[in-house]
């Protein structure tokens, strides 16, 4: 049975669990130390904790950090519903002016996004939020990341994707054309009712470590776990297929980012757009990591693509690990799948995808 907290925030371009359990069996035992410098939505940190593995994790982007971090370390339902209550009656006593002075500041989007008393306690939520060192917080800041934008009930906005946000013209103009108004939602109550199901299963005994950093600076991010790591499962960002910066700029707004979307400001990266900077990009990650490694470590790396052919996938990656790891040997034939509709398609058709383990 699939564990509710995998699916903590919907993301875009993610891996199945299954894909990490497959290998975290057959490549480690429990108590070996798994990494994933991509973590995303933290599949493989949190799917390692709940086979008994050691899981470390970095990502560059604050909502990858902010749902990895909230599956590393799971507070008690107990701490989060009190704490929830406790938000509640803070946000009951503070002044509704300087709420309404915020929202009436920002662009058009949100006044059509959000009903009005929904959107304050949103703009409450983002500010005092302390979801950068408060383990409790920043649970609760990505029950609220998955919960900002969505088609049913149980989300805050008015009708969008769940795994990306649309952008804010076409947004407005979608919901125009449709005559489609925000509902009024109670924030709290419903962060309540996703934490009590989020937290309805098991929960990892383990607790991981995640970091708001940049991959190639994995040595850098974690120097105590020097020669540890035994198993790095992977998938860093996809060739030419979309941007996240793009996808989560409302949820980038929540944890403080600007209200639109943002290009390279968070991420200060061009190389997923130019074939030979992305695999020198992979080439400085696997160079990032290799001091973690054991000398038997092994490396599941899945990647996406979109105007490659799936000799220049293979032959990409393997040569980017063979850089850094000379004496690296593939095991098996990489396996090639087409990216689902849910994923790439439904942006850019004709992506390929592909992974290899060595």
């Amino acid at each position: 049975m699939r564990n509710p907290l995998h699916s903590l925030c919907p993301y875009f371009a993610m891996f199945p669990e299954t894909f990490v359990e497959t290998h975290i069996g057959a490549l480690s035992r429990p108590g070996d130390y798994v990494l994933d410098p991509f973590s995303g939505r933290g599949t493989t940190l949190l799917q390692s904790l709940l086979m008994g593995r050691n899981a470390v994790a970095t990502d560059i982007n604050p909502v990858a950090f902010c749902v990895s971090g909230a599956k590393a370390a799971v507070p008690s339902l107990d701490s989060i519903l009190t704490e929830l209550d406790i938000l509640k009656s803070q946000f009951d006593s503070c002044e509704r002016d300087q709420l309404k002075r915020e929202r009436s500041g920002l662009p058009p989007f949100f006044r059509r996004a959000f009903y009005a008393t929904t959107h304050y306690q949103i703009l409450f939520l983002r500010r005092v939020l302390n979801w950068r060192r408060n383990p409790v917080h920043r649970f609760i800041a990505a029950l609220a990341l998955g919960s900002l934008h969505g088609d049913s009930p149980s989300y805050f906005s008015n009708q969008m994707p769940r795994t990306i946000s649309t952008k804010p013209r076409y947004s407005l103009d979608y919901w125009r054309r449709h005559r489609l108004w925000p509902k009024k939602r109670n924030v709290f109550a419903l962060l309540k009712s996703r934490a009590q199901y989020r937290l309805s299963s098991d929960v990892p005994g383990l607790v991981g470590r995640v970091a708001l950093a940049d991959a190639r600076e994995g040595f850098k991010t974690f120097p105590f776990l020097g020669g540890k790591i035994r198993l790095v499962i992977t998938s860093p960002p996809y060739f030419d297929v979309t941007s996240y910066e793009e996808d989560q700029w409302l949820r980038l707004w929540f944890l403080g980012n600007l209200p639109r979307p943002t290009y390279r400001l968070v991420s200060r990266d061009d190389r997923h757009e130019v074939k030979s900077r992305y695999w020198q990009f992979l080439a400085e990650a696997w160079q990032g990591i290799a001091p973690l490694l054991r000398e038997d470590a092994k490396l599941v790396c899945r990647l996406g693509a979109k105007g490659m052919e799936a000799e220049e996938i293979i032959s990409g990656l393997t040569e980017s690990v063979m850089k850094v790891f000379p004496k690296a040997r593939l095991y098996g034939r990489p396996m090639l799948t087409p990216l689902r509709n849910r994923q790439t398609d439904c942006f850019r058709p004709g992506s390929r995808g592909c992974y290899a383990a060595l």
